[in-house]
């Protein structure tokens, strides 16, 4: 009988732990979206326009009287995003941390972004202010969203499951990004047969997005639960918390060299998405329909390959696995600098081989790092790798530009961040991942 009833509790537990897996997975589902329709796709060039529209003879704005070329807006919007969020991201991290409601915490931070995006519905004209104002409210939001959802792995998935469950994770959002984009395409391509203009029709993508983004997030605010872990103090402020954050990483050096190897190879990754684009257009000389199919390929391919490389990490260890994506990324940016201008197919090829590897090296990622934090502190440390993710990703960029500047060729420019897959390489072969996790304080699987 007390068999019987420990085996019931067992079942019991493991249902529930499954429940909450497919709840968190939800909310990459929800959230994705904004990624890739909103950012990717359709917010940076439509709001240039915008800005254009506003501009001086000269073709600048001047929000709060700073002047400003009207095409750098964008990038100006999202840099000063990243700098809010960074303020931000530790400060929520500790409160959840110490008093374990990080679902109100997620909650607050998803539909504050949500909301951010479905108001985009009202960018139009020149109203530039307003969608600079949106856009970093939405994608602040999203970085502390991401962050709590990030520190929910370790609470929900033991350790030989963390591989496959955050790889699914990254295949659900990859999913949702590539169904809605294509209804999103549909909708931007036949906008007069829904009786629209090309610029209401975006403004109805932009917002669907939002909408989509906080329906969606129900589904993991019902199923998550929260878990109280240390009494309740009060919180520093964003800069002097985040210090402290950094100076207890220090306590565990292990975990600083795998966050430091991540961050040079994941700013490779961002800047191949960010420039692939670019690559296309100047140096091979292809359409915004051929790139946008292209963004579209890379996102369902990415699901399969989120899925086939955990599948890879549960028979032969995360490390091996993220160190095999970084080599499948050098010889693809090698194959990239021999590409054919004016040929289509070829640069399919390109977006086919970086979706392969995209989604399973940012899920192993994650899951890798899940066993390096100690418990207790998973929103804190993971707002430090979130930072890494997002907040740090501009040596890339700047070497491409750099590169471009000096030789004047894509070409240069884009083999020029090999770089950071070899670096980043070998900053991750030289770590020791099991010891890392046992000075974590963690379970070491038995396959890492």
């Amino acid at each position: 009988m007390g068999t019987d009833t420990v085996r019931a509790g067992t079942a019991g537990e493991a249902a529930g732990r499954r429940r909450e897996q497919r709840g968190w997975y939800f909310y990459d589902w929800a959230c994705s979206v904004y990624s890739t329709s909103v950012l990717t796709v359709f917010l940076g060039p439509y709001l240039t326009s915008v800005a254009g529209n506003a501009a001086d003879a000269d073709g600048y704005v001047h929000p709060l009287g700073v002047p400003v070329r009207a095409g750098s807006f964008f990038a100006y919007s999202v840099s000063l995003s990243v700098i809010l969020a960074v303020v931000v991201m530790p400060l929520v991290g500790s409160a959840a941390d110490r008093t374990g409601r990080k679902k109100p915490l997620l909650g607050a931070a998803a539909y504050t972004g949500a909301a951010a995006t479905a108001g985009m519905f009202f960018l139009d004209g020149d109203r530039y202010l307003l969608g600079g104002a949106l856009l970093i409210v939405a994608n602040a939001a999203q970085s502390v969203a991401m962050m709590l959802y990030n520190s929910y792995l370790p609470q929900i998935a033991p350790p030989a499951e963390r591989d496959a469950v955050s790889s699914r994770g990254w295949a659900f959002g990859y999913a949702a990004g590539s169904l809605v984009l294509v209804a999103n395409l549909v909708l931007y391509s036949a906008h007069a047969s829904f009786g629209l203009t090309e610029t209401a029709a975006v403004r109805v993508c932009l917002a669907s997005a939002g909408l989509w983004w906080g329906a969606f997030t129900l589904v993991p605010l019902r199923r998550l639960r929260d878990r109280r872990t240390r009494a309740e103090g009060v919180a520093a402020s964003g800069p002097r918390q985040l210090a402290e954050t950094f100076r207890d990483m220090r306590r565990h050096p292990l975990t600083l060299a795998f966050l430091l190897a991540y961050l040079v190879y994941n700013d490779g990754i961002q800047t191949v998405i960010s420039q692939a684009s670019v690559y296309g257009s100047e140096e091979l000389g292809l359409g915004q329909s051929t790139l946008i199919t292209a963004v579209l390929l890379v996102q369902v391919l990415a699901v399969a390959g989120a899925l086939a490389m955990g599948w890879l990490a549960r028979r032969h260890g995360a490390k091996r696995t993220v160190l095999g994506s970084l080599i499948a990324w050098t010889a693809t940016l090698g194959a990239g600098y021999f590409l054919p201008a004016g040929a289509p197919v070829w640069f399919f090829v390109l977006a086919a081989g970086i979706g392969l590897v995209l989604g399973g090296s940012q899920a192993l990622s994650r899951s890798l790092f899940s066993h390096l934090v100690p418990a207790g502190k998973e929103a804190e440390y993971f707002s430090a790798y979130e930072m890494s993710d997002r907040g740090m990703s501009w040596l890339g960029p700047l070497l491409f530009g750099v590169t471009y500047q000096v030789t004047g060729s894509y070409r240069s420019a884009i083999i020029s961040l090999v770089a950071f897959f070899v670096i980043g390489f070998v900053l991750l072969a030289r770590v020791p991942v099991r010891r890392a996790i046992e000075n974590a304080g963690n379970p070491v699987p038995d396959t890492i």
